[in-house]
């Protein structure tokens, strides 16, 4: 099928269809300078391409993850060092929820009264939300 078809039945534009190709994700039919052409395999490859943006793996990631002839070779350990960086990241996200939270309800006269408000600022000053080690403060203050 051609470029513009592979466009339109995917959605992904022929500009970034080029990119992919010239990145090694994805690999055209026939010689280059020619209307590209590509398998019909492509628009499978293109869906995990998407999977692995969605799941935050670079370009680079997931070209490790398809063999010479374009299918998929996944590196379970890749999948599994993300999988708790996504883990981590909603720890992280979860803490600040809990944290915005217990500053929009708080019952303090003022936040520079709270407790757990100051610690949180005290956390978040010193990098401590962004390792995640705010959660436990955060927690304790959405109660």
């Amino acid at each position: 099928m051609d470029i513009s078809e592979v466009a339109r039945r995917t959605g992904v534009p022929a500009s970034t269809l080029r990119y992919y190709e010239k990145k090694g994700l994805i690999v055209s039919l026939g010689p280059q300078g020619a209307r590209r052409r590509f398998a019909d395999g492509v628009v499978d490859q293109l869906a995990l391409i998407a999977l692995g943006q969605a799941a935050g793996l670079s370009l680079d990631e997931i070209r490790s993850m398809f063999s010479p002839d374009g299918q998929p070779q996944i590196d379970r350990q890749l999948l599994r060092d993300k999988a708790d960086e996504i883990d981590a990241l909603i720890q992280r996200l979860r803490a600040m929820s809990h944290g915005l939270r217990h500053a929009a309800e708080c019952p303090a006269p003022s936040h520079a009264e709270c407790p757990t408000f100051r610690k949180l600022v005290k956390a978040a000053g010193s990098g401590a939300m962004a390792r995640g080690l705010g959660k436990a403060e955060s927690k304790r203050g959405a109660r």
